[in-house]
């Protein structure tokens, strides 16, 4: 997802894609371990997703409270 399309979304919104995601990430690293992923470069786009949704969320949260 670009940040384009996550800052359209409501903090609650980015909340839930992001647990989604974390759950996403976890599934990977036990699919990592057993030796079962496809794509390890998945595992570093997941990361990269999460930090997006973090940023973003945080940008929202501190222009809202300095309204």
């Amino acid at each position: 997802m670009k940040a384009k399309d996550i800052r359209e979304l409501d903090v609650s919104e980015i909340e839930k894609k992001r647990r989604d995601t974390c759950d996403q990430l976890l599934h990977m690293k036990l699919h990592k371990e057993t030796g079962q992923v496809e794509s390890p470069s998945e595992i570093r786009n997941l990361r990269r997703e999460i930090a997006r949704l973090s940023t973003i969320a945080g940008e929202k949260r501190r222009a809202k409270k300095e309204e």
